[in-house]
């Protein structure tokens, strides 16, 4: 894995006291983004990073969101979009990172999650030309097996992840609605393909999940060389996150429950075998020949 140099660090400006404090500690922070397919360790990386106290990481944000009805609102097409040009555009999309980690002043580094980041890398390294992105990968079979074992854990709900019984009526729906390119594992299945062999895929780190989970010391050896930041010695035994009244909401309670020591437990699969093979050999990270990206993850080994 090869490490990234930054530049040295902008000075400070001395005249604090006239700077607006959000323009100020923005300018002194660094931001990374954290993006890739769900049920992947997202979550769980970012309960690691966050115990380094110059890190701040947590679970999906709302800056993603806003930053698409933004441009939505200010760019073709838009009633505003003739009266405002394109670096006002930029003041205002990164001035929504200022405005919501405002709270963070003390956090020299922001890692900020979402899954729609790998659609947005040309704007993201126009904004923040030193940022990584770091994309949490999984086999999709067990991707689709770990969000089907959290529907029949939460019996008693609709979850909002269907829309209708069409879709939720049985697991080959469900695995197919998932699987859509518009949807909660499509979607972000789709945006990461095309970062993967894009032209801004030198700035991205994918890491495979049960890699993460088995080797934890060794992943984060990783993930900090090619962030080109100095290690940190994290405890892996004292992990802790959870957001029960986002899972709560969405109806499948335990989401982003995190357990307390980083630990891979292999399991058989709930899904039918033949629709568990339908999604066991999507993973295209596993060859880079074609792709500038970085990967920390188990290469298949050869047939014969």
């Amino acid at each position: 894995m090869v490490g990234v140099v930054f530049g040295t660090p902008r000075s400070i400006v001395p005249l604090v006291s006239i700077i607006d404090p959000g323009i100020y500690y923005m300018k002194n922070q660094k931001f990374h983004f954290i993006s890739g397919l769900p049920r992947s360790g997202s979550t769980l990386l970012s309960a690691i990073l966050r115990q380094n106290p110059r890190f701040h990481a947590g679970m999906t944000s709302p800056v993603g969101t806003l930053f698409n009805t933004v441009l939505g609102n200010i760019s073709a097409g838009s009633e505003f979009g003739p009266v405002i040009n394109t670096q006002q555009r930029r003041n205002l999309l990164r001035g929504l990172f200022a405005s919501y980690y405002l709270d963070k002043p003390e956090a020299e580094i922001i890692f900020d999650t979402n899954r729609l980041w790998c659609s947005k890398l040309p704007a993201l390294l126009d904004l923040f030309p030193e940022a990584k992105i770091i994309a949490c990968v999984r086999n999709v079979a067990w991707i689709m097996d770990s969000i089907e074992r959290k529907f029949r854990e939460n019996p008693y709900e609709n979850t909002r992840l269907f829309s209708d019984e069409v879709e939720r009526n049985n697991v080959y729906s469900r695995i197919e609605t998932l699987a859509q390119r518009n949807r909660l594992v499509g979607f972000p299945y789709s945006v990461l393909k095309e970062a993967f062999y894009g032209e801004q895929a030198a700035s991205m780190l994918l890491v495979d999940y049960e890699l993460l989970s088995n080797a934890p010391a060794k992943v984060l050896s990783l993930i900090y060389q090619f962030l080109g930041e100095e290690s940190y010695p994290h405890d892996f035994n004292e992990i802790e996150y959870d957001a029960p009244d986002f899972d709560t909401a969405l109806g499948v309670a335990g989401l982003h429950r995190i357990r307390r020591r980083v630990s891979y437990e292999p399991r058989p699969t709930l899904l039918p075998p033949d629709l568990f093979q339908q999604y066991n050999n999507m993973s295209f990270w596993l060859d880079q020949s074609n792709s500038k990206a970085s990967v920390i993850a188990v290469k298949a080994a050869p047939v014969g």
